[in-house]
């Protein structure tokens, strides 16, 4: 077999079903894997039948390594669509849907190829342009912020005329950085004028990981589907050592704190002052890092390579959670009503975090320049004033009263798709527009040029008038 098509089944996972349909999945990294891995494996519980090409686990860090290289996502797609005998092997597969995440591109291409309709599963886009441009989403720029802006849904002028900024810039980026060579490598793959763009347009359903609880409200599509912690279950019993450190905590209670499995260590002089601010707190604090032991760990600190998290988040002593911001942890923390610090530092991680404070349930710390006293404050700030924990709880009802759990619900879009070859009928009409017409400006156009031709004909017809009553007046004259 050669290595690019070795390469290219390292990233393929898929689920077979016996008796309904089967699941392409094309794969994505770090945090977007970890959510689509919990829809699969809900999968494999309703009956269908897993086996990857090959084991996942291994793959995943292979991919990990490999998606570092530069265009190494088109070598993985010609891989695929390029290699005949892996297009008809999986062309005899008769696959009903493929799940992807747009993010990761070439999934819609390989779905476009097969003639099979596919499903997305992602948090959002950069600048939301995926959604806005090729989902046809609306996005009105006054109250909906774009990403990576830390804006809300209230905002001053200023705010606003930054968000439209914000939203010219980053369809910039994409149209003409990030997305033009891929234009013109997906026409020449299926062998007609068409854009990345358009061709993720198609998807059939759309199942964006948050919902209301974390959202500002703000108009959504029939074929958009929140599925906003779905990976968040009841709390297990932890580890008998971990249990007993905690216990150990009484009415003090313990704060759980990892910024996420990206960042596996920090400087010396960031790892000091976090220690340091840890050591001055009552609270005992189980704190995820693999980094070098800090010479100010306080005894009521506890490192370690991991920590389960969730069931920690669910255990009744714990008061705050110290949190970067990734979306998992903190629907972890809004499920089990825990009030948060946050300490964002890239992608994302910014505006997860102004979701949290503008929904007062989390303080934020500036990793640049935070000192031991910020992190003191702020941690204080959230265990002992009361209202932080009642809005946490707030979202936390708001989450568990629904009357779908998120993960069926994404689990029964993905099978309608499946029963029914797709889900036409909730796609809106704009996707057949282009961009002056989805934004009327041809008929804004056309109105204008009416309403000018009138005033002009006025005008004129005013004017013959009064040259005429001036040639009267001085005939009278005369």
């Amino acid at each position: 077999m050669a290595g690019k098509e070795v390469s290219v089944l390292l990233l393929l996972a898929v689920l077979g079903c016996g008796s309904g349909g089967k699941v392409l999945v094309w794969p994505a990294d770090n945090s977007h894997w970890l959510n689509m891995e919990h829809i699969l494996q809900e999968l494999v519980v309703r009956g269908h039948e897993e086996r990857e090409l090959p084991i996942w686990e291994g793959a995943y860090k292979i991919a990990q390594k490999i998606l570092q290289m530069k265009n190494i996502t088109k070598m993985i797609c010609d891989g695929v669509v390029k290699n005949e005998t892996l297009m008809e092997r999986l062309r005899a597969s008769t696959f009903d849907v493929l799940l992807a995440d747009p993010l990761s591109p070439s999934g819609e291409l390989v779905a476009e190829k097969l003639g099979i309709p596919f499903v997305y599963t992602f948090r959002f886009s950069m600048g939301n342009t995926v959604e806005r441009l090729c989902g046809t989403l609306p996005a009105p720029p006054s109250y909906v912020p774009t990403t990576l802006t830390s804006l809300t849904d209230r905002m001053t002028f200023w705010q606003r005329l930054k968000n439209i900024l914000s939203y010219t810039l980053q369809d910039f980026i994409f149209h003409y950085v990030l997305w033009a060579s891929w234009d013109q490598y997906y026409s020449e793959v299926l062998g007609r004028p068409t854009t990345l763009c358009e061709t993720m347009g198609k998807a059939e359903i759309w199942l964006i990981r948050t919902y209301w609880d974390f959202e500002f409200p703000r108009p959504f599509l029939p074929n958009f589907e929140f599925v906003g912690g779905l990976q968040c279950q009841p709390a297990k019993p932890l580890p008998k050592e971990m249990e007993e450190f905690v216990q150990s905590s009484g009415e003090h209670g313990i704060i759980v704190f990892t910024l996420g499995s990206m960042v596996y260590n920090l400087s010396d002089e960031k790892s000091t002052v976090i220690a340091k601010a840890l050591s001055q707190l009552p609270q005992k604090v189980l704190w995820r890092y693999k980094g070098k032991k800090p010479e100010t760990l306080g005894s009521n600190t506890r490192i370690y390579d991991w920590i389960p998290q969730n069931d920690l988040l669910g255990h009744p002593l714990t008061k705050a959670f110290i949190t970067h911001g990734g979306t998992n942890g903190l629907y972890e923390a809004i499920y089990h009503g825990i009030p948060m610090v946050g300490i964002p530092m890239f992608a994302d991680q910014h505006d997860n975090i102004a979701h949290m404070v503008a929904k007062g349930a989390a303080v934020q710390v500036d990793f640049n320049t935070m000192k031991t006293q910020d992190l003191v404050d702020a941690l204080n700030t959230v265990i002992y004033n009361s209202t932080y924990k009642e809005n946490a709880l707030k979202l936390s009802k708001i989450q568990h009263d629904q009357p779908v759990k998120p993960l069926d619900r994404a689990v029964f879009w993905i099978e309608f798709v499946m029963r029914h070859k797709g889900a036409k009928h909730l796609r809106p009409a704009a996707h057949h527009l282009t961009w002056y017409q989805y934004h009327s400006l041809d008929v804004l156009a056309f109105l204008f040029i009416c309403t000018a031709t009138i005033v002009f004909i006025l005008f004129k017809c005013c004017l013959c008038c009064c040259r005429r009553c001036g040639r009267i007046a001085k005939r009278k004259k005369e």
